[in-house]
Order: C-alpha cells, then sequence, then structure tokens
C-alpha cells in the first residue's frame, strides 16, 4: 500500500518524538491544544505555530505523509472564514469594540481591519494545533499508548478499546483503497477524466462495500477477542509498554511552561482572552 494513504497511520522511525510515552504525547498534545485555542493573542499563537513545526521537524514526518491531510484542513479552514464572514461580519468589531472600514461589499457587508485580524487570528490558531495532531497520530504506537493509559488507572478494556480505534483509521483506509481498484478494474471511472459529480457518485458506490467489511472485520475481532477470553481478568499484561524517561518530563515540562505563559499573558497582559492592537 502506498505510503500516502497512510494518513493516521503509526509508522517507525527513529526520532525522539516516537521516543517518548504516548501518554506524554497526549498529556503534551491536551495542554498545548488548550493553550492555543484558549488564547486569541496571535502573538502567541504565532510562536506555538513556529515551535509545532520545529517539532514536527524533529520527529522525521514525511511531507509526503501529510500532504493530503494538510489539504483537507486548509479546504476546512477557508470555508470556515468565508461562513463566518457571511454569517457575522460585525464579529471582529464587537470583539475589539473599535470599527476601521476598508470597503463596502456588495448586500450591506462592510469589510473592516478588525474583522480581517480577527479571521487571520483563528487562521492561525487551527494551523497551530494540526502539526500536533499529526505528530501524534504518526508518532504514537496505538498499543504502547493503550499500556501508558491503563498504567495510569485507565480500565484496561478502555484502553484497548482505544488502541483498537487508532488501528482501525489505517485498516479502513487500506479497505476503501483495494475496493476502489476492484472497481476501477470493472468498469467503474473514478479518475480526473470524469466529471466531479460522476465521480462523486461512484465514490459512493465503494461506501456500502466499505461497511460490510467494516462490520466483518468488527465481528473477526470481536470472535477473536471472545475465545482468548479477553475482559474475563481484571488485569492484564501489555506487550508493549515505555516506562517514563528524562525526555519524557522535559517534554511535560516545556508543555507546562507553554501553557502557563499562554495564560498568564492572557490574563495578566492582555487582561482577556484577546489582544487587541486597535486600541
Amino acid at each position: 500500500m502506498n505510503t500516502k494513504m497512510k494518513l493516521f497511520s503509526y509508522n517507525t522511525v527513529d526520532s525522539p518524538i516516537h521516543k517518548l510515552s504516548g501518554l506524554t504525547k497526549l498529556i503534551c498534545f491536551l495542554l498545548l491544544t488548550f493553550a492555543v485555542m484558549f488564547s486569541y493573542d496571535i502573538r502567541v499563537i504565532l510562536a506555538v505555530m513556529v515551535f509545532s513545526v520545529a517539532i514536527l521537524r524533529l520527529s522525521k514526518i514525511q511531507f509526503s505523509q501529510i500532504r493530503l491531510m494538510i489539504i483537507y484542513v486548509l479546504i476546512f479552514v477557508l470555508t470556515n472564514a468565508v461562513i463566518s464572514f457571511f454569517f457575522s461580519p460585525e464579529e471582529g468589531v464587537k470583539i475589539y469594540r473599535t470599527r476601521h472600514d476598508i470597503a463596502n461589499l456588495y448586500g450591506g457587508y462592510k469589510l473592516t481591519w478588525e474583522q480581517i485580524f480577527y479571521q487571520v487570528t483563528k487562521f492561525f490558531k487551527y494551523f497551530s494545533v494540526v502539526p500536533f495532531g499529526i505528530i501524534f497520530l504518526l508518532t504514537t504506537n496505538p498499543s504502547e499508548f493503550a499500556s501508558s493509559l491503563n498504567g495510569i488507572g485507565v480500565n484496561y478494556k478502555a484502553a484497548f478499546a482505544v488502541a483498537l480505534t487508532l488501528r482501525y483509521f489505517p485498516d479502513v483506509q487500506r479497505d476503501y483503497h483495494d475496493i476502489s481498484q476492484a472497481q476501477q478494474a470493472r468498469g467503474l471511472e473514478l479518475s480526473n477524466k470524469a466529471k466531479f459529480t460522476d465521480r462523486f457518485k461512484n465514490s459512493l458506490l465503494i461506501v456500502i462495500p466499505l461497511i460490510f467489511s467494516s462490520l466483518e472485520s468488527i465481528e473477526l475481532i470481536s470472535n477473536a477477542m471472545d475465545l482468548r477470553g479477553f475482559a474475563k481478568s481484571k488485569t492484564r499484561t501489555w506487550y508493549t509498554s515505555r516506562k517514563f524517561t528524562g525526555a519524557d518530563y522535559t517534554a511535560l515540562a516545556v508543555s507546562a511552561l507553554i501553557f502557563i505563559v499562554t495564560i498568564g499573558v492572557s490574563v495578566f497582559v492582555n487582561h482577556g482572552r484577546f489582544y487587541n492592537p486597535f486600541i
């Protein structure tokens, strides 16, 4: 299977990020994501975005692995920006309590610097968080992550369910790819030569066999787990586990520091979540 198709699959690479515990990466992801989502200070957001890109490079993730994902995110962010403007074109004015008009648009809409600044800030907020999500998905071994969750007290049944979910993403992609290739071999047109509407309708024809294939896989996994006595005992051992090291504590400390600084800037410098350059 082509590497480009593995949008959510774990890849074994010798990098400092891969060597961290799955629990460490989850805690760091939550801390950094909450920090970015809480703050609307574009200075802080840009600093975190630079940090996230640096960590992405440190993890040795190839752009070919995430190119399609980045395209999807970019389409979502641009669509969100357009919809936000048409449904709330005065949101920036309400937040910053000033008004600097740029132009009058069609239908009574007015373009203001406040609205542009607000939407640019939102744009960078999304792109500050995306690298952290990519890093977590592509550098975390599902089994090792499940063992880490179980190690801090999460029920092993719930931890195992999380591991299965993470493993299921690449399986669904592989099944979709296989079914697509089989359908195209039978004459179903899915290439760029066909019209977009035809490709969309033909893609829907893959969904039904994909659903049945997924249900069959779920049944096979459930039967295998029952035959092996899963959930009969109160505890279980793990084939893959990783203890905390100095690198884990360092990563947690850096993420906690960024989180505290972000909250501190919002509370003590901006006296609120929003940075206002118009006053």
